[in-house]
């Protein structure tokens, strides 16, 4: 009796585990995201993100994202990617410009775990403005403008955090409007 007791306070601990763990995270995609997911299984996740992941998946960084970071990923939704000239994608992910997808995707992931409050405290340490090291080597420039924290990419684009803070057991996401472009 004692046993099937600690059973079912198992499986209630877990059960409201996992609704914190939802309720703390926006919905993404119309998909609940899980700070107990690694990023890519959450991404998965998202009917807004499948071109990000089928591109993460052709330029052969799943376990990277899978690894134990912690990574901050501006994560490009399928509309910003449509936004690129018509065959851009297509053309990317294929095996031959597979180290050109690699520098783009890269490009959007910062070392270390940046949720909005740390990147508020940069832009702050700034004087209005941060700049950010991603893990391709580039530079990103982040600052507010009103409520909304807007990106700066290396070629003059910018774009525009439209959710932000989806923590993952390996870091945390943000969802971009734009797909951020290295040098």
């Amino acid at each position: 009796m004692k046993n099937l007791i600690l059973s079912v306070f198992a499986v209630i601990t877990m059960a409201f585990t996992t609704q914190v763990y939802a309720q703390k995270n926006p919905m993404v995609g119309g998909a609940a995201m899980y700070a107990t997911k690694d990023i890519v299984d959450n991404a998965v996740n998202s009917k807004d993100h499948t071109t990000l992941v089928a591109a993460v998946k052709a330029a052969g960084l799943v376990e990277t994202l899978k690894g134990a970071g912690p990574f901050t990923v501006f994560a490009p939704t399928n509309a910003a990617f449509d936004k690129l000239p018509a065959g851009t994608v297509d053309n990317l992910v294929k095996p031959e410009n597979k180290a050109t997808l690699t520098k783009i995707l890269t490009y959007h992931v910062v070392a270390g775990k940046m949720d909005s409050k740390a990147i508020a405290k940069a832009i702050k340490a700034g004087g209005g403005k941060a700049e950010l090291t991603t893990v391709q080597g580039g530079k990103l420039w982040a600052w507010m403008e009103g409520k909304k924290l807007v990106l700066k990419d290396e070629k003059g684009g910018m774009s525009t955090v439209t959710i932000a803070d989806v923590n993952q057991k390996n870091g945390v996401i943000h969802v971009v409007d734009t797909v951020l472009m290295p040098k």
